[in-house]
């Protein structure tokens, strides 16, 4: 058959799906076209008829007939690269706080989105060209930080280390720490939260609500590390699952909401005093992620953002404090540990 193609498996693909795999390289074919062609042995592994969950290899050959205009399906437009300048190459570049052969860690500023969208046109995603380095392709985002949530971010330098690091994330072995400004003082000042999330569509947008019987388990730990009175706290929050605006809504649920956060704490979220920036006061800082090479862990922690800093200094925080970068002790039950304030 003319047309047809032998592609050798590259190491970035080594263990995925076979339809993973046509995903990544020919988004073009749907599912059921690729389907279609599998029993009909037009697609290939190594000579031998495949199935669409089989896992492939490195260095194995996969069989790709031709399916494009002439299967009537239309190529997917590769979209052109945003050339980037000099001066954001070098801004990018300096949030970096860790680089190896696998990994890159950087400190995400406040108020750039993760990635695009509607309206949406500078975004994290449509920058790490400039974070390619000496790899030909850019790296690949592992999760995702709230638009206005600063700090520890991890990107993974190929394919394969990213579908690694993603299924970290979906089975808890990565662990993250935030800090947080809330207005008042949680009560009591350690526990847990462990309250199920919903979306909820409103007129005005999407939301996250605590919802007991529609939501998705939600499970969230505090400590406060020091407070003025009963004005304002800082907090260090470590989520146990990761919903989309998880510790928001669960210091909102606390009666303690983030500063500057008014989507879940309206108007009782925003502190009065020039001393105190209004933005949101929400710092992933410290990451913990298994290193891609099975030996170790990446530790990683990022300093705070200035409109925080500014805030430390208003309130007489010290950033110092070892307690504030302790993860929490998971060995112990959690549902033992604070059983007594159990939210």
């Amino acid at each position: 058959m003319s047309g047809v193609k032998q592609v050798t498996v590259k190491a970035d693909d080594d263990d995925i799906r076979l339809d993973r795999w046509f995903k990544r390289h020919y988004p073009e074919l749907s599912y059921g076209r690729l389907e279609k062609l599998l029993r009909k042995g037009q697609i290939r592994l190594d000579g031998k008829r495949a199935k669409s969950n089989q896992r492939i290899a490195k260095g194995q050959v996969v069989r790709v007939p031709p399916f494009g205009d002439a299967a009537g399906l239309k190529p997917v437009e590769a979209k052109e690269e945003h050339k980037l300048s000099q001066d954001e190459i070098d801004e990018v570049r300096s949030w970096v706080l860790y680089r190896d052969d696998d990994v890159i860690v950087i400190n995400k500023p406040a108020g750039l989105p993760t990635q695009g969208g509607t309206g949406v046109k500078r975004h994290l995603d449509g920058l790490l060209h400039a974070l390619k380095f000496d790899l030909t392709d850019k790296p690949r985002l592992c999760h995702r930080l709230d638009k206005d949530t600063s700090g520890v971010l991890v990107l993974a330098r190929s394919a394969n280390v990213a579908s690694n690091l993603t299924k970290a994330f979906k089975t808890k072995e990565a662990r993250k720490l935030y800090w947080a400004l809330t207005v008042k003082v949680p009560n009591p000042r350690e526990g847990k939260v462990f309250q199920p999330i919903a979306k909820l569509h409103t007129h005005s947008g999407e939301r996250m609500v605590i919802d007991a019987d529609n939501g998705k388990d939600a499970r969230s730990l505090f400590r406060t590390i020091e407070s003025t009175g009963n004005v304002a706290a800082w907090v260090a929050l470590e989520p146990l699952t990761g919903r989309t605006h998880q510790l928001r809504v669960h210091c909102a649920y606390l009666k303690t909401p983030i500063q500057g956060d008014g989507k879940y704490g309206g108007q009782e979220a925003y502190l009065t005093g020039e001393g105190v920036s209004k933005k949101m006061h929400l710092h992933a800082r410290r990451i913990q992620i298994p290193a891609p090479d099975g030996i170790g862990v990446i530790d990683v922690m990022a300093p705070l953002p200035e409109h925080m800093v500014r805030s430390w200094d208003f309130f007489g925080f010290d950033e110092k404090t070892e307690e504030a970068d302790e993860l929490f002790d998971l060995s112990k039950k959690v549902t033992a540990t604070y059983k007594h304030h159990d939210y």
